[in-house]
């Protein structure tokens, strides 16, 4: 009779332990999870932040450089694109573009000094530049919490409870290669 109460006891004890385990690695992904979609609002703050500086940005430079047509719409284009993305790879792809087309915008007000003399036109570029500098932290953070989370939900046992309740890995904030050349801009007139 001892003997089976030990038996349960011990089989009690290991499925207790068993629970609390599940439940902590459980809570531990929950965590992850959350942490990595605070630092994608984070991301995504500041990417709306730097598409609202846009309009005024384009209404500022229209003004100097009106027959720069193009280059002010890829500028709208591309700030569009970055507003109906859905999801981590098309946001940085979208912030690529608008990145590529912001750098084609400064390029056309090197072309015209009363432009850079432009009080408004040096606000906004200051702005920008600072929203940038957020953006890159922003990106940082976010892509080590999705490492941390998506190393979380792949490594022995946790992928055992990670498989059990969907937990699905996250995609990195990449930039694009085209975000790193030089842009190339030539001018007609």
């Amino acid at each position: 009779m001892i003997a089976v109460i030990i038996v349960l006891a011990v089989l009690l004890g290991v499925v207790v332990l068993f629970a609390l385990f599940m439940l902590g690695t459980y809570n531990g992904l929950i965590r992850s999870r959350m942490r990595t979609r605070e630092a994608w609002a984070g991301i995504d703050v500041q990417l709306k932040r730097r598409a609202s500086l846009v309009p005024n940005l384009v209404e500022t430079v229209k003004g100097y450089a009106a027959h720069e047509k193009d280059v002010l719409e890829n500028v709208t284009r591309a700030r569009a694109m970055l507003e109906q993305a859905g999801g981590a790879a098309q946001a940085a792809q979208a912030d690529s573009a608008l990145t590529s087309a912001l750098r084609s915008l400064f390029a056309v007000a090197e072309n015209y000094p009363q432009l850079r003399a432009n009080e408004n036109f040096l606000a906004l570029q200051q702005e920008l530049s600072d929203i940038e500098e957020k953006i890159a932290f922003a990106r940082q953070f976010y892509n080590r919490n999705v490492m941390d989370f998506n190393t979380r939900i792949e490594v022995f046992p946790n992928v055992v409870i990670a498989n059990i309740f969907n937990f699905a890995p996250f995609e990195f904030f990449e930039a694009e290669e085209t975000a790193r050349e030089d842009v190339q801009v030539s001018f007609t007139t």
